[in-house]
């Protein structure tokens, strides 16, 4: 096997692509996307594939810009979180509404789900494809001030990133505010927000702690992305080099999701008490959810996500959201 794999790739030809990386900060970003594809897929194919790779912060952006610098075909690849982009197309909300999945294996089958009538909307939106589907972790509360449960976000000013997770908070009678992640942190420490929502690990990565000192445990969603290629110039490449890049980048993105499950629990530990292979832990108080928290949170689901949603994506995309989510989940939008 590993004869015909390196036969393979010395058959490759020349191929010089551009790549548009997720959030650079993040540790999937550090240990696997940026080395896939500046050492790994470049070595894998025999020097046959050479890649220009920033993530999208490290290029000034603040990532809802990333898919349309895609459609343009100012690269050829990109990897972008859906729900920085639900405003231009609110289907991309569709596999991680807030609320929707209490656990990532939850998470993962509604997104392979959901992959084809996602896709197709897409390409008709941007002229994009789904090359992966992938996320950060549990996306959670960091908070200044003491928080026992969802009803304490009454009142507060706290950062979402998405229509879905503004529509959870509004439930609650918090006020969303959208804002750029590299200017939470200091929005925390100014108390100029009162709480925000990410991954586990990513908050600690970003120093929220500085500012936010409750670490509120409950998984709202879970940072749903894609990696995706422009139509036109992606099947302008020959085929084989599509089938090397799609085989080699299905391999890495299995290395995701086990990173994503692994570092759910790092996460909480590196904000908190330890132990913490990243650095010193930073003492944040844990909060976890009680039964109570877990009900509240479907009944938001229900009540405020899923219809608000439903009216901004249309009677299509709530048909096609039935047919293949709505099953996994054993629910219906009415």
């Amino acid at each position: 096997m590993l004869a015909a794999g390196t036969a393979v790739a010395q058959d490759l030809p020349k191929t010089d692509i551009t790549v548009i990386g997720n959030l650079g900060i993040t540790t999937q970003s550090r240990q696997i996307e940026a080395p896939f594809w500046t050492k790994e897929l470049p070595e894998a194919s025999g020097g046959a594939i050479s890649v220009n790779f920033k993530p999208w912060n490290e290029l000034g952006l603040k990532g809802p810009e990333v898919f349309r610098i895609l459609s343009r075909g100012q690269a050829l690849i990109a990897t972008a979180q859906l729900g920085h982009h639900a405003g231009d197309a609110p289907i991309n909300d569709g596999t991680d509404l807030a609320g929707l999945s209490p656990d990532m294996a939850t998470f993962r089958k509604v997104s392979e789900a959901f992959r084809p009538a996602l896709n197709d909307a897409l390409n008709k939106k941007f002229g994009i494809e789904i090359l992966t589907m992938q996320s950060f972790q549990s996306q959670i509360l960091y908070c200044r001030s003491e928080i026992k449960g969802l009803a304490d976000l009454k009142g507060k000013r706290i950062r979402t990133s998405g229509a879905s997770q503004g529509d959870f908070v509004s439930y609650f009678g918090g006020s969303p505010v959208d804002m750029a992640f590299g200017e939470v942190q200091q929005a925390l420490a100014q108390g100029t927000i009162d709480c925000a929502i990410t991954g586990t690990l990513g908050g600690y990565s970003a120093k929220w702690n500085e500012g936010a000192r409750y670490l509120y445990t409950l998984p709202i969603n879970y940072g749903a992305g894609v990696t995706a290629a422009n139509i036109g110039d992606w099947k302008k490449l020959p085929e084989s080099v599509q089938i090397f890049i799609t085989t080699e980048l299905d391999k890495a993105n299995e290395r995701m999701w086990q990173l994503n499950m692994d570092e759910d629990a790092m996460g909480i530990a590196c904000n908190t008490t330890g132990p913490c292979p990243l650095g010193e832990p930073a003492g944040m108080t844990r909060v976890d959810p009680g039964a109570e928290d877990e009900a509240l949170r479907r009944k938001a689901l229900i009540e405020a996500v899923l219809p608000k949603w439903a009216a901004r994506c249309g009677a299509d995309c709530v048909a096609d959201w039935n047919a293949t989510v709505g099953k996994v989940v054993d629910m219906q939008i009415k």
